[in-house]
């Protein structure tokens, strides 16, 4: 999710295991623990500056930031790892265009440019294993599977044809040299929004156009379904798979977020004219088993807690936390939270 640049909060990440989530602020970069809502950490504007990309690994004491916003520090085209544990900037890699988005496992660190993906054995040696070119990419757009013991060592970005992905199998690779891509054509749009789910098995992509979300099986290189947000446009701004790739949730500007069942495609909703026999593309959709609302229609990151839970970080500084059921229920727990992004506020 990318912000723009006249917000307090410029960019949020979850941690692989939606555990945890970071935010790039204005004020440097604070991160937090979701159950219970608490800071685990907060590093402030005179070592960090404003800061426009982060992401953690996993729990652990390393994370990534990139310079950006009102008062930055470190030139937007150069990615530092701060380790926590020994309080400094361990890496800086610096590049020849702006970074969007940075990606870490704990074997492998993944930076995205407008038109470049570079991929790095990572922590240590960190060295350059290849570069993908790629077609322009504003958004920064790349996903990996999260973890090394996931089923595909799986990476995935957007290809040089408008509305495709591309797919590189992360464990056939060597220094310099990759594996042969794999190409799917996924919308006829260009792509918005991607997510991979714990596994490295499915991919999920969404278009400029956002109404459908298409799941993809990575090993049959097949769509296996195809979800409905809507009828209407709409700017998607996360996709999510739960921890076990049962539901898939996604957060949109028309203040809401859908989830999708994935493992039981019965739960979704279906027209009531698909009930009376007609047919159709659009009235065999699947509709969310359940809709979330965000009061204020900001751009959020979503994401799947315990069962039954979902998450949003709003670029607003605000926290949601909703339950939902397999009846398509959801109830908000967690009422406007401000988080304390600014120093001033408590929870």
């Amino acid at each position: 999710m990318r912000p723009s640049p006249s917000e307090e909060v410029y960019s949020v990440r979850f941690s692989q295991d939606s555990s945890a989530f970071c935010c790039a602020l204005a004020s440097g970069v604070r991160q937090y623990n979701l159950e219970p809502l608490a800071e685990l950490a907060a590093h402030g504007p005179l070592r960090f500056g404003s800061i426009g990309v982060c992401e953690m690994l996993d729990r652990s004491n390393l994370l990534a930031v990139v310079g950006g916003g009102a008062t930055p520090r470190f030139a937007d085209n150069t990615v530092l790892i701060h380790d926590a544990a020994l309080d400094q900037f361990v890496l800086e890699l610096t590049f020849s265009a702006p970074v969007l988005a940075v990606r870490m496992r704990r074997d492998r660190l993944i930076v995205a440019l407008r038109r470049q993906v570079h991929v790095f054995t990572f922590p240590s040696p960190c060295e350059c294993l290849f570069t993908v070119e790629t077609a322009d990419n504003p958004l920064g757009l790349c996903e990996v599977s999260p973890l090394s013991t996931s089923d595909h060592h799986l990476l995935c970005f957007p290809a040089r044809k408008t509305g495709a992905l591309q797919l590189i199998d992360l464990s056939a690779t060597e220094a310099q040299v990759s594996c042969a891509p794999v190409t799917i054509n996924a919308h006829q749009g260009h792509l918005a929004a991607l997510a991979i789910n714990q596994q490295g098995s499915l991919v999920a992509t969404a278009s400029r156009k956002g109404t459908l979300i298409r799941v993809w099986d990575v090993a049959q290189r097949c769509l296996v379904a195809e979800l409905r947000r809507g009828s209407d446009t709409a700017v998607l701004h996360c996709i999510a798979f739960s921890g076990d790739s049962t539901y898939l949730c996604c957060s949109s500007d028309k203040g809401t977020i859908h989830v999708f069942a994935v493992r039981d495609p019965a739960l979704n909703r279906r027209s009531a004219l698909s009930r009376v026999g007609l047919r159709g593309r659009y009235l065999e959709s699947q509709w969310a088993l359940a809709t979330c609302t965000v009061p204020a229609e900001r751009p959020c990151a979503c994401a799947f807690g315990a069962a039954g839970t979902v998450y949003a970080v709003c670029l607003d500084g605000t926290f949601h936390k909703y339950v939902f059921t397999a009846d398509g229920s959801c109830n908000r727990e967690a009422y406007d939270v401000y988080l304390d992004v600014c120093g001033k506020n408590d929870f």
